[in-house]
């Protein structure tokens, strides 16, 4: 043999290599990629069937997880308006509780869309009145506007409990039917079992992502009320030491 014959030899084998190679890789790609969907769904290639338990626990938690999301989103622009408002509101209130302006000081605060704005109006409005009176009223105000910034908070809690044991609930349902394959079937090969098992590991994995979404967006939320609160302490003790100053 010849170094031409040679040289010609290797580069048709290092052809059907590479063909090969890439025939695999697209194989493997779209195994993965197949495998991945019916591994959310619970397919089973064994059984060349889908589990009923595993469709009808992913919707659920689906369903949850947009529950999830349109709440946060929701919620996160509500609280967010809460927290905007001019930075000398204050400022001119006290300019016009000083002068005696008390329509222009709630011309002001309902010009301005946020908690601390409508518990000063509220105030203002009870100017003359005790200061225990205006003081109450103030509070009064101020828990109206936490029980509404607070609104479907609950919900997302609930979910941050209830999604890792519905997962949960769907794995045992899984296991369940997988131990009655094996007890079905004298002689049972671990290639059998495997659809079986990650049928039902799938759900739990499922369960505790909207879990921990639910989670996360909850204790973020709760961060962001209490913001909007120590704001509206502030307000509300800034306005009564203006009523409460030398002249009033």
């Amino acid at each position: 043999m010849n170094i031409l014959d040679f040289l010609n030899r290797i580069q048709l084998e290092t052809g059907e290599v590479v063909e090969t190679a890439s025939a695999a890789a697209t194989e493997t790609s779209d195994t993965v990629s197949r495998t991945m969907w019916d591994l959310i769904w619970g397919y089973d290639p064994l059984k060349d069937e889908y589990s009923y338990t595993s469709i009808i626990v992913m919707l659920i938690l689906f369903f949850l997880a947009g529950l999830t999301i349109f709440i946060f989103i929701e919620r996160f622009l509500t609280i967010r308006k809460s927290l905007q408002g001019e930075r000398d509101f204050m400022t001119k209130v006290k300019g016009y509780v000083e002068d005696g302006k008390l329509d222009a000081a709630q011309q002001l605060c309902a010009s301005t869309d946020n908690p601390v704005a409508r518990m000063v109006q509220k105030g203002i409005a009870r100017i003359g009145k005790p200061m225990e009176d205006i003081a109450t009223s103030i509070e009064n105000v101020a828990k109206l506007e936490v029980y509404r910034l607070e609104a479907r908070l609950s919900i997302l809690a609930t979910i941050s409990s209830v999604a890792p044991m519905l997962g949960m609930l769907g794995t045992v349902l899984g296991m369940i039917g997988t131990l009655s394959a094996m007890a079905a079937k004298n002689n049972v090969q671990i290639s059998e079992l495997a659809g079986g098992i990650y049928e039902a590991m799938i759900t739990t994995i499922g369960g505790l992502v909207v879990g921990i979404l639910a989670y996360v967006s909850y204790n973020y939320l709760v961060s962001k009320v209490e913001k909007v609160i120590q704001k509206m302490e502030g307000g509300s003790i800034e306005f009564l030491d203006i009523l409460e100053a030398p002249g009033r």
